[in-house]
């Protein structure tokens, strides 16, 4: 005789969790142990953020040029890059309009670039020479920036880049030049360690941000970095600091770069970098800007994958934003607020194959959220799902929407196919965004199909 006993029973019985997950081979106790996992909880507010802006503002916004590769591929030398210290002058700099403008965006993080590969800090740094104290500016700029997006409820991240390409004491110096090797002078590395651990102090003491974004770790390894030397220095200061994958092998989440993953990555927290159009930092003649449907068809896909998207702004040397780049984001945040139940407090969508589009769910997964592109013509197509469709609206908007089921047969498991009609008028200017109230957690049917067993 087989006794099966379900586990509320067993609970109100008074068996405890540790008891019970012994009972249910470890699974409860699995998830109890992930809920309680630092590094869990630390990442909680990164997965839940969706959306960051990047801010890539330096040198080489005076002539809108690359940022630090010019001098280093060559385009130009290094003497007439630094040339550009002196059009930096910050001069119509607003920290509290910039903080404004990303939250009304719908991001919920910034990163900004303290320092690029060409070693121009834009702090009052005690290291080196070449920072925003020594051009036109005359001013520390990230500590009011820092203050604004706090202000703002929005967490700070800091671009570190871990090679300083002007530093005497760096190794490199141009892609075809070296200044010296580790293994001929160790001295001067070690100098060069203290030089860049004692800007990261300053950072970490004077900002303490949220997340550090390095670059530049491909030009050594690991053990000449001292990679996990720095992720312990800068926890010393904050436990819960969260710091990307290009501090060798010590990040916590993926930073893909410009390409969009065809598909959903392994990694469990990951983040899209993508500039607005070619550059990353300001060029004026750069015109290849990518349009609003553009921006928020990828942040919907990165989002539909389980990732975020940090999306990039590049302002003038006097610290004004492009007009290009203020209209996205503009479009961007009517979107998002729009269509914000749809985005926050959801995670990654079904498995493609199920319906043609960028998907999310629900937390409790009692809710599908279907992302429609163009102007569908007046249906679009739900397969596989196994739950009662309780309702259909159109976020933002309100609209009930009706379906129909085609292709259910009561001999066979397989649910049918779900026909949703989309009016013309319910279309957002966008991108429409539906979503599906089911009975419960959602159920998909994964199967082959059958025959026909009974008629």
């Amino acid at each position: 005789m087989t006794i099966r006993i379900s586990l509320s029973t067993l609970r109100k019985m008074g068996f405890s969790l540790t008891i019970l997950s012994l009972f249910f081979l470890g699974a409860p106790m699995s998830t109890h142990a992930q809920q309680n996992d630092p590094d869990t909880q630390k990442m909680q507010w990164f997965k839940e953020a969706k959306l960051g802006i990047f801010i890539h503002w330096g040198l080489y916004a005076v002539d809108g040029i690359d940022e630090s590769w010019s001098f280093f591929n060559g385009y130009i030398s290094h003497q007439d890059y630094l040339k550009q210290v002196n059009g930096f002058t910050a001069s119509n700099y607003d920290p509290n309009e910039w903080a404004k403008l990303i939250k009304e965006t719908g991001a919920r993080y910034a990163v900004i670039t303290s320092k690029h590969h060409d070693g121009f800090a834009l702090w009052n740094t005690q290291f080196g020479t070449l920072n925003v104290m020594n051009s036109p500016a005359k001013k520390d700029v990230i500590s009011p920036f820092v203050q604004a997006l706090r202000a703002n409820d929005l967490k700070v991240g800091m671009y570190y880049s871990l090679p300083d390409w002007s530093y005497r004491d760096y190794t490199d110096s141009t892609r075809t030049a070296k200044r010296y090797t580790i293994d001929n002078q160790p001295d001067r590395w070690q100098r060069f360690q203290t030089y860049f651990k004692g800007q990261l102090e300053e950072l970490s003491t004077q900002f303490n941000p949220d997340l550090y974004w390095f670059d530049g770790d491909w030009e050594h390894s690991a053990e000449e970095w001292q990679s996990a030397q720095v992720r312990e220095q800068l926890q010393k200061k904050n436990p819960n600091v969260i710091i990307n994958s290009r501090l060798n092998d010590q990040g916590d989440y993926a930073t893909p770069e410009q390409g969009m993953p065809i598909t959903r990555p392994k990694d469990k927290y990951w983040e899209l970098c993508m500039t607005m159009n070619d550059s990353w930092g300001y060029q004026p003649n750069d015109h290849r800007y990518k349009t609003a449907d553009q921006i928020i068809g990828i942040f919907v896909d990165v989002i539909s994958n389980g990732g975020n998207l940090l999306l990039d702004i590049g302002p003038k040397a006097d610290g004004s934003i492009p007009q290009e780049q203020l209209t996205i984001l503009k479009d961007l945040g009517r979107w998002t607020n729009k269509h914000q139940e749809a985005i926050w407090g959801t995670g990654a969508g079904i498995p493609h194959g199920h319906f043609y589009g960028p998907t999310t769910l629900s937390e409790d997964q009692n809710i599908l959220y279907l992302f429609i592109k163009g102007k569908p013509k007046e249906e679009i197509v739900l397969r596989g799902l196994k739950n009662t469709i309780n309702r259909i609206y159109v976020v933002g908007q309100g609209t009930k929407l009706a379906h129909q089921v085609v292709g259910k047969v009561y001999w066979s498991a397989y649910p049918g196919i779900k026909y949703i009609k989309i009016p013309e008028y319910v279309l957002d200017e966008n991108m429409t965004v539906i979503a599906l109230m089911l009975d419960g957690k959602i159920d998909l049917y994964r199967e082959d199909g059958a025959v026909v067993e009974s008629n």
